[in-house]
């Protein structure tokens, strides 16, 4: 690695320092020293060399003028040829250079053009000379003693090349730069002279060019001016005359440029003036017509400025509000909070901060602003503080009732599932139980609450959640956390409380909803509701492990019965037999909620039409790597109150493999209770098949019997809005539910299921027979086909169609296949002679 060069920065202001050592070390050429004033960096120089100067002008009682002065007298350690670059504060190009170049200092810079400075250092390291603060002077005498004479009294302030002829002139002054020419033109050399200027003029025509003249006439004196020359001296002359009118025309340039400049920075500065004058009045203005408030405190946190939207904002006048703490106008809560904020600006140099807090209205209403403080420090290192208030009140409210929604339920008004999980989260921690505290968790399902849904709708079964909702809170203290977890599923958080305490809370809750009559439509019902408890202690404090523990013992009292209170415990064996089956019935959702199904297909037969029509989506999951069937999820999923989740896959999984599959000309799907008359269930169908593509006649939807007619009206309107679509529906289990058959005549649904329990025996019971026999018959004379299940043999084949049933399912007909099988089982039963014979 090259050597660095020792680079001096003497500046007064340590962030022009830093700008200056930002720009140059990137270039990794110099090693930086720095002082903050002059004397100090004499004491350096004195001591050591260095490669290269940067000085400021204002940089001590030593400005940076005498500062190069002393640099260049010699006295010192360092060269006194040593380069210096110069920054000074205010920069007319001209003036600077001018000084400059009197104190021997090689550039000049404005700190703006920091940019330049690597460019300008590497012109002042090239021509690396040692600097005088004489001036060049090209003089033309052909006669010796003339010439000796003249260099002899001009040398203390010329560096003097002399030349004898006007050609040697021209040579000398294009291959130098001169600050002046004096040359002879008395009478004998006079034609010459004035060739000679006309030449140089023609170089540069700003070139100083003094003539000595020997004439009185006025007149060629005259002409010697007019023709470009600088000034003349007529002989015989003193000799310090000449030496000063040498030195003036040297500087007559400098002189006529630098006014110029200075003319140029006075009209400047008199436009700044104008300018500043017109922003003052337009900022005035502005701060008059403000919204924002504007304000200054001073260093003791008075307020010293505030602009008239003060006054609308707080009611307060601007002269009553001057001197006075900000934190007079602060609602008590938050004067702390700004008191300290202003403390932490003032005394811990904070820069900047924003708070929010409420101020007082003078009529006493308390309003939301935003404050944003700013540390501000002036020349004199002067603290202030600025600030500025907005009023965030209408926002400050929406947030906080989006916050309140956020954490409550919208319904009841109870708090929400995330809110339940937070406040079980924080409750859990170790700072909040221990030896002498501990907490209670309840977890509660109303019983048979799903009658009054199914059967009077979700709008009566609101109300019914309503009451409750407001039961709990009539029987639970306020310092408890009552929660809406889900459905008819609550849960509380008992602060504070033992277990015993809470057991006594609970038995409180459930005969409080027990003994509560709830009016909808005009009829009353009478609903319980079953808890379980457990205990949030030191050694039992895992958030998931509790709400295990209570959904467990919420389990466990329904199946002991409903309507009681079951506390969890780990020694218990009922415990132990049950978990086993509420875990699985996790493990089901577990698999509906990942898309672990397998969709398997029952074709149905056209007796008529002698093919088949159409299949029957069955659904299966994939537990373990292992086929589960339907009678061993679906009993878990309905005590769980899941079923819409497992119709919902089925539902997205059907339509999409009718629309990749064309084998597949039309599907049956059925339909649990709880989401025939769930909301969510239409759009979910109409999205799934605009998704796919499917037409809707392709679909064909079943509900069995005993469902539909639980809520007669509420099933008559959902499959309306299912005919409306375009697909058909179905009654599924037909006979089963001990109704009449004048119930059909209510539902608009397409076709009715005989329920696979008459059709298996009717060859053998005749009782059956006469069932199969009145269901078809009725079914035609409303205008429904009639489909027989449990179609096992031939010979139940050949009866079914004898008696004129529409459509058959069964065993005989084919088994349930996989999508990827349907094809093959199509084939085969298109060659079975059973089927092409009959």
């Amino acid at each position: 690695m090259a050597k660095q060069l020792k680079m001096l920065i003497l500046n007064a202001c340590s962030n022009e320092r830093r700008i200056i050592r930002a720009t140059l070390e990137k270039l990794d050429v110099f090693h930086f020293i720095e002082a903050s004033d002059s004397q100090d960096a004499l004491k350096i120089l004195k001591r050591q060399a260095v490669n290269i100067i940067i000085t400021g002008l204002e940089v001590g009682k030593i400005d940076g003028w005498r500062f190069s002065r002393m640099i260049r007298s010699g006295l010192l350690y360092t060269p006194k040829h040593t380069p210096i670059l110069l920054i000074p504060p205010i920069y007319c190009e001209r003036i600077a250079e001018t000084t400059a170049r009197s104190y021997g200092i090689d550039a000049v810079l404005p700190l703006e053009r920091q940019d330049l400075l690597p460019q300008v250092l590497a012109d002042v390291l090239a021509t690396h000379l040692e600097k005088s603060s004489r001036l060049n002077l090209l003089l033309l005498e052909p006669v010796d003693s003339k010439a000796a004479e003249i260099c002899e009294q001009l040398k203390l302030n010329f560096i003097i090349t002399r030349v004898t002829s006007s050609q040697a002139a021209l040579d000398a002054y294009n291959q130098q730069p001169f600050a002046i020419v004096l040359l002879d033109a008395t009478a004998a050399r006079a034609q010459q002279a004035s060739a000679l200027v006309a030449e140089i003029l023609k170089l540069n025509a700003m070139q100083a060019v003094v003539t000595i003249i020997d004439s009185d006439d006025a007149n060629y004196a005259e002409q010697l001016l007019l023709s470009g020359v600088t000034d003349f001296i007529r002989a015989p002359y003193d000799p310090s005359f000449l030496n000063k009118v040498c030195d003036h025309a040297a500087r007559r340039e400098d002189f006529i440029v630098s006014y110029s400049e200075f003319a140029n920075k006075v009209a400047q500065l008199s436009l700044s003036e104008v300018k500043y004058k017109e922003l003052f009045s337009a900022h005035q203005r502005i701060l008059l017509h403000l919204n924002t408030v504007v304000l200054e405190l001073d260093d003791a946190g008075l307020i010293r400025f505030i602009n008239p939207a003060w006054e609308a904002l707080s009611g307060y006048g601007v002269k009553s509000t001057l001197q006075k703490p900000l934190t007079d106008y602060c609602v008590d809560e938050y004067q702390n909070t700004l008191q300290s904020t202003i403390n932490d600006i003032l005394q811990a140099g904070e820069q900047k901060q924003q708070i929010e807090i409420k101020i007082a209205h003078k009529n006493g209403n308390p309003i939301w602003v935003e404050c944003r403080l700013q540390l501000i420090k002036n020349s004199r290192n002067h603290v202030t503080i600025t600030a500025t208030i907005d009023n965030i009140h209408e926002r400050k409210q929406a947030e906080l009732q989006l916050r309140h929604l956020a954490l409550h339920d919208t319904l009841t008004g109870l708090h929400n599932r995330y809110s339940f999980d937070q406040q079980l989260n924080r409750i859990c921690q170790p700072k909040f139980t221990h030896s002498t505290l501990e907490h209670a968790l309840l977890y509660i399902d109303l019983d048979h609450f799903k009658i009054i849904n199914d059967s009077k709708g979700h709008q009566q079964g609101d109300v019914v959640l309503k009451e409750v909702a407001q039961l709990f809170i009539a029987n639970i203290s306020n310092e408890h956390l009552i929660c809406r977890v889900g459905g008819d599923e609550f849960a509380v958080l008992l602060k504070n409380t033992n277990l015993l305490d809470a057991h006594l809370i609970a038995e409180g809750i459930c005969s409080a909803i027990e003994q509560h009559q709830f009016n909808a439509q005009e009829q009353v019902y009478s609903i319980s509701c079953s808890i379980g408890l457990t205990q949030i202690t030191t050694d039992n404090c895992d958030p998931s492990e509790c709400l295990k523990q209570a959904d467990i013992a919420l389990y466990i009292a329904k199946n002991l019965g409903r309507n009681l209170v079951h506390c969890y415990s780990k020694h218990d064996v009922l415990n132990n037999t049950l978990q086993s089956g509420l875990e699985w019935g996790h493990g089901v959702r577990q698999a509906l909620q990942q898309s672990n199904i397998e969709l398997h297909y029952q074709p149905i037969w056209d007796f008529k039409a002698n093919k088949v029509a159409y299949f029957e989506v069955l659904l299966r999951l994939k537990i373990n790597d292992q086929l589960v069937y339907p009678n061993q999820f679906i009993p878990s999923l309905e005590l769980l109150n899941d079923t819409f989740l497992m119709d919902q896959c089925v539902i997205r999984a059907a339509i999409a493999s009718v629309a990749q599959h064309p084998e597949l000309n039309q599907v049956a799907i059925n339909l649990s209770t709880q989401s025939f008359l769930d909301e969510r269930l239409v759009p979910l169908i109409e999205s799934n098949l605009e998704k796919y593509q499917v037409s809707p006649l392709q679909i064909i939807f079943e509900i069995t019997e005993s469902a539909s007619i639980n809520n007669l009206a509420a099933t008559r309107k959902m499959i309306e809005q299912l005919n409306h679509l375009g697909c058909h529906f179905s009654i599924d289990d037909f006979g089963t539910g001990f109704s009449t058959f004048n119930y059909l005549k209510q539902l608009p649904a397409q076709q009715v299921k005989i329920d696979g329990s008459f059709v298996c025996d009717m060859l053998n019971d005749p009782i059956d027979l006469a069932l199969v026999k009145a269901i078809h018959d009725i079914s035609r004379s409303l205008d429904k086909h009639s489909v027989a299940e449990y179609v096992e043999s031939a010979e139940v084949f050949f009866a079914l169609k004898e008696i004129g049933v529409d459509f058959g399912q069964g065993y005989f007909i084919g088994r349930p296949q996989p999508i990827e099988n349907v094809k093959a089982q199509l084939q085969k039963i298109s060659h079975n002679e059973a089927f092409a014979n009959n």
